[in-house]
């Protein structure tokens, strides 16, 4: 059973008031990656304390990097169930994890920052790590 709304909504909002769009559906996330020329930035949200206090306050210092993806979007693990499934299918050869932060271009996968490679970091460090990949991919 997915998350209640009430408990995600302002985890949302952590990246929301960044400029990333949520996609909350399969098809979403489809017409998010077919529709978007460039870089696309997809990232799976959750709720553990890694995401709270690492990755997201990461991917909001990162996304103020002069160089950034042509769009950013958001999927809710245990929330948005089928969305989050689809945005790991684009994630290949990478095991699910949340959160996670990947980068897309033309479909494909280019970059990803996987859990195991967040939890241990700070969010300053996440976000040197997301802007360096920005100036390599976008």
């Amino acid at each position: 059973m997915p998350y209640p709304e009430m408990l995600v909504a302002p985890m949302r909002t952590d990246l929301t008031r960044h400029g990333v769009d949520e996609v909350r559906t399969a098809a979403d996330v489809d017409a998010a990656v077919r529709d978007t020329p460039g870089t696309l930035m997809i990232v799976v949200n959750s709720v553990c304390g890694c995401a709270a206090g690492k990755a997201r306050p990461g991917v909001g210092l990162a996304l103020q990097h002069a160089k950034k993806p042509d769009r950013a979007v958001t999927v809710f693990a245990g929330a948005d169930v089928d969305a989050t499934d689809r945005a790991r299918g684009y994630f290949t050869g990478v095991r699910p994890s949340s959160p996670s932060v990947g980068l897309l271009k033309g479909g494909q996968l280019v970059f990803v920052l996987e859990r195991h490679q967040i939890e241990n970091r700070s969010a300053a460090d996440i976000a040197s790590v997301l802007t360096a990949a920005f100036d390599e991919f976008c």
